[in-house]
């Protein structure tokens, strides 16, 4: 039987690179998939998954309005779809999951989304809610902190700082956003820096805040 998976990390832990692998490899077998994208996320250009180390291939766009069962349904009558894949799934709405659902319970097909579960107040996004709900299976992805930590955090940095204010969705690279573990996204201490033998990093902060 077909499931929902979910498969989740934090920034830059090859989720992109990921999808373009798996479609790569039905296709070598022979196999026909459907790839999803949606077009909030346009760094790269809309209607590509694009991984950070330069891979990209083309995607079918999901917008907010879109119904993803009647898409699949409208591909699947020119050509078998024997998966489906998604990137950034955590910018689907409620309704695109429910959706997907359909596709996997109604026509016995696999679908992989793959995407963060938390933003960068610690929340969990619309898409990344609705995936916990219903995916059959609910995997990680992992990547790790500056620190060598597993990284579960992703930070909104501006002039080195970490922000926890501002709208949920502003779209951005390594230049806006960051992986922490834990500990460093709740002290937020974003790399490395000095600190002299025996002080820690919090009285760190604090001897620049008096200095300040």
């Amino acid at each position: 039987m077909a499931q929902l998976y979910y498969r989740y990390s934090t920034m830059n832990a090859g989720k992109s690179i990921e999808v373009i692998k798996v479609a790569y490899n039905y296709e070598e077998r022979g196999k026909n998939v459907l790839v999803l994208v949606p077009g909030v996320d346009d760094r790269f250009g809309t209607g590509y998954v694009t991984s950070r180390i330069g891979a990209r291939r083309e995607a079918l766009i999901v917008r907010d309005d879109t119904n993803i069962l009647e898409l699949f349904m409208r591909e699947s009558s020119r050509k078998d779809i024997d998966c489906v894949l998604i990137d950034e799934c955590q910018f689907l709405k409620k309704h695109h999951v429910e959706e997907l659902v359909e596709i996997v319970d109604s026509f016995n097909v696999p679908v992989l989304a793959y995407g963060l579960k938390n933003d960068f107040r610690n929340e969990l996004f619309e898409g990344s809610y609705y995936m916990l709900v219903y995916a059959d299976k609910i995997e990680e992805i992992k990547t790790i902190c500056w620190c060598g930590r597993k990284a579960t955090m992703v930070a909104r940095v501006k002039d080195g700082k970490i922000v926890k204010h501002g709208k949920q969705i502003v779209i951005g690279g390594n230049e806006m956003y960051v992986s922490l573990c834990r500990k460093h996204y709740n002290d937020g201490r974003v790399g490395p820096e000095l600190i002299l033998p025996g002080q820690t990093y919090l009285e760190e902060v604090m001897k620049k805040k008096t200095e300040e």
